[in-house]
């Protein structure tokens, strides 16, 4: 197959109530001849297709696909970028309306059936008390009718669908049910002699269809409100977007929709207002909070060149800026879309539940007829009653939707702690995979270290002070453009140290610089400088020698043939590379580092870190190789890079984590992408990642168990030997609380401290 014609849809979906759903949707798509794949996320309500071009719209035929596989409402996502303003304020009106609606059928199945549970005990209740059979029996049938009939309409629904698409999911096993008792309870009330006899004793169990009812919608409100929570951190990003942009055309200034801001819009931010767009600062001065891009509190300053990005917050002064990205093309929609993506996306270790969920419904279905067949010919009397009854508790204990929600739950609030933190995980394999990893690689430049030389140290000679030196070699190196002549202009201009006037400037590649200061020669450069310009090294080749081995670049610094000391540029680790490291060993990670400098500059950085081992003088091309021959040990590795060089090495590895600058996500190559520079996002990504891992597990684990002992509980296999057993209600009870709380512990992920 021809990967560049393969093509993606996004759709949201509206109407799936369990892990059946998700199958049913996931094959009536899968059947279509030109889709390639497709997954559907419950927790997301989300599906994602990967289809072939066809002839006609195939974007439309997938969603009506979607729709045809139940009652369900599909909408269609753009193509590029995350969902638009339009669609997504749709979808939320479209899930609120769908809360209210739940919550209205929930307060009248509540009262309704509190009065009917208070009538059925008239005893407890005696203004209630109804002595006639007859007429308490005709009160409650119209009192639980409304329940029934309008509170559990979505159950008879779906049942209806079930039917006629040849499939079955919860709202079959509830509408049967609920069905079954409020039926037998009505024969029992209009055709009072019909079941009197010993297997079927004519009594009503009204309470027991209006209260299944009442427990599994209070299930549902309680679980779309979990699920709401879970999706916070995604809205939240995108209700960072300004709605409206300040403009300024033609010598005016008028407020526009942000829709309407255009590549090269001059755009004011005042105090306190969002940016608009990715761009560059004209005019003014002022901090920009950036939190929400990587996480770190601390504003930055910007000021003409600066670049800035969307959505972020403008503090103190206003600012005039060039738009340079808007739309779908600024870094918010791209970390919209990654996490989008994320949040959809099905782990593999959901691909258990995804088998059990595939034959759950039939599976229940059956051994609720079972059930009702022993206890109908083996069971005490009225065998009839208890057969029926059981069968009921079979049916309502029954939850696929716990099995469908243990995995996205989980990932979807993982995903969205991690944006919060500036680490953006591309999808739910790699969020499991993290969590799995043994060993690290490191690459070195811009990872561990600065990628940047800086002085690391200053010698004067006798009689010279630091500034002094300093002074005269960045006065020669303030019109250089190598990267070590920066280094030592910084260092300068850190200690406000003044440049003084050079003259005859001459540039000596690879060896260094020559100028007249002050009338005076000055020199600075390496060894073979000195040597070719007569200037004898003396002790001061002996105080280089231990810099040489640390793998400093060193600079002699000479005026009128006499050297008054030397300057020593390295590229420097980061603040927090040790901090990391420790804590990446603390995680219980073998740490290796990758390099391509030579063997003595690594060693010498590997022992500074106290690392596991190092890989020195590697090609960009072999270290790829190098990541496979740590992989052939049998461990799971994980490769830490910049993203560009480090490409191949990001694909071989188990996971790939690209090092970000905030503004660059696009990596392609890697399964995470820090969206700032600090190596502290990596360990903080494994723990994110083994927790999110860890939570998933305990969903599954209760899912599983919850149903394995509940159902041959609710069928009564602890009757001949303990006496229990489960009452239909009860039943719906824990069928509610299963799936809430698995929910309810994903959300535990929002509140925990990673850092």
């Amino acid at each position: 197959m021809n990967e560049s014609k393969v093509r993606k849809v996004d759709l949201a979906i509206q109407g799936m109530g369990c892990a059946s759903c998700v199958q049913k949707v996931e094959k009536a798509v899968k059947g279509l001849p030109f889709v390639v794949d497709a997954r559907v996320n419950l927790a997301a309500m989300r599906a994602s297709v990967t289809y072939t071009p066809a002839r006609g719209d195939a974007r439309e035929t997938i969603r009506k696909a979607v729709e045809g596989a139940g009652s369900y409402e599909a909408t269609l996502l753009p193509e590029e970028g995350p969902a638009g303003r339009e669609v997504t304020d749709a979808i939320e009106r479209s899930e609120q309306e769908e809360a209210r609606n739940l919550r209205r059928r929930l307060w009248v199945a509540l009262v309704l059936s509190a009065l009917i549970m208070a009538v059925s005990m008239g005893r407890m209740f005696p203004f209630l008390s109804i002595q006639d059979p007859e007429a308490r029996n005709l009160l409650l049938l119209l009192l639980a009718s409304p329940v029934f009939f309008w509170a559990g309409a979505p159950f008879h629904r779906g049942l209806v669908r079930s039917i006629r698409h040849r499939s079955a999911d919860m709202n079959t096993l509830v509408s049967i049910g609920t069905a079954t008792a409020f039926f037998y309870s009505a024969v029992v009330t209009l055709r009072p002699g019909l079941f009197a006899a010993d297997r079927f004793p004519s009594f009503v169990y009204y309470d027991t269809a209006v209260m299944i009812i009442a427990l599994i919608l209070l299930g549902r409100t309680l679980e779309a409100r979990a699920k709401g929570k879970a999706r916070q951190s995604l809205r939240a990003l995108m209700g960072l977007q300004p709605r409206l942009a300040r403009v300024v055309r033609d010598g005016r200034e008028e407020e526009v929709p942000i829709e309407s801001v255009r590549v090269g819009d001059h755009l004011l931010v005042r105090p306190g207002e969002g940016i608009p767009a990715d761009g560059v600062v004209v005019q003014g001065a002022s901090s920009v909070d950036e939190s929400m891009l990587t996480g770190e509190s601390l504003p930055v300053d910007k000021g003409p060149g600066s670049r800035v990005v969307g959505a972020t917050i403008n503090q103190n002064g206003t600012l005039r800026i060039r738009a340079e990205k808007v739309g779908k093309d600024t870094v918010l929609a791209q970390i919209v879309r990654v996490v989008e993506e994320a949040q959809a996306s099905k782990a593999p270790v959901q691909r258990l539940a995804d088998k059990v969920a595939a034959v759950f419904v039939p599976t229940v279905l059956t051994v609720s007829l079972i059930t009702f067949a022993g206890w109908w010919t083996w069971g005490p009397e009225p065998n009839g009653l208890n057969a029926m009854l059981h069968a009921i508790a079979v049916l309502i204990i029954a939850c696929p939707c716990a099995l469908g929600l243990a995995t996205p739950t989980a990932i979807m609030v993982g995903t969205g702690r991690g944006a919060e933190m500036g680490i953006l995980i591309k999808g739910a394999e790699s969020l499991e995979t993290a969590g799995k990893i043994q060993a690290i690689v490191l690459d070195k430049t811009g990872t561990l270290t600065k990628g940047m030389p800086e002085v690391a140290e200053i010698e004067p000679g006798e009689n010279v002070t630091v500034d002094e030196l300093l002074q005269l070699a960045a006065s020669l190196e303030k019109a250089s453009e190598h990267p070590i002549g920066k280094a030592v202009v910084r260092a300068a201009e850190r200690r406000a140290v003044p440049f003084l006037p050079v003259e005859s400037f001459e540039n000596f590649p690879g060896k260094g610089l020559r100028a007249e200061v002050q009338g005076r020669e000055v020199l600075l450069g390496n060894r073979a400088l000195m040597e070719s310009r007569g200037v004898a090294l003396g002790q001061w080749q002996d105080r280089a020698d231990p810099l040489f081995l640390k793998g400093r670049t060193v600079m002699f610094l000479a005026v009128d043939g006499r050297i008054l000391g030397l300057l020593a540029a390295a590229d420097t680790l980061k603040e927090d590379a040790a901090e990391s490291v420790g804590e990446l060993k603390a995680l219980g990670l073998e740490v290796t580092m990758l390099t391509g400098d030579n063997k003595r500059v690594a060693a010498t950085v590997a022992a500074d870190l106290s690392l596991d081992g190092v890989i020195a003088e590697v090609l960009p091309q072999d270290k790829a190789a190098r990541i496979r021959d740590l992989q052939k040990t049998g461990k799971q590795v994980c490769m830490v890079g910049d993203g560009v060089n480090d490409a191949p090495a990001l694909v071989q590895a188990d996971l790939g984590i690209a090092m970000g600058t905030g503004t660059d996500i696009a990596i392609e190559s890697a399964d995470i992408a820090l969206m700032r520079p600090s190596l502290k996002g990596v360990p903080l990504a494994i723990r994110l990642s083994r927790r999110t891992l860890r939570t998933i597990r305990q969903n599954l684990f209760w899912a599983f168990v919850y149903n394995l002992i509940g159902i041959p509980v609710a069928a009564g296999v602890l009757v001949p030997c303990c006496g229990i057993s489960l009452k239909p209600v009860y039943a719906a009870a824990a069928m509610a609380f299963s799936s809430v709380s698995v929910v309810t512990n994903s959300l535990r992920l929002r509140k925990i401290r990673i850092d």
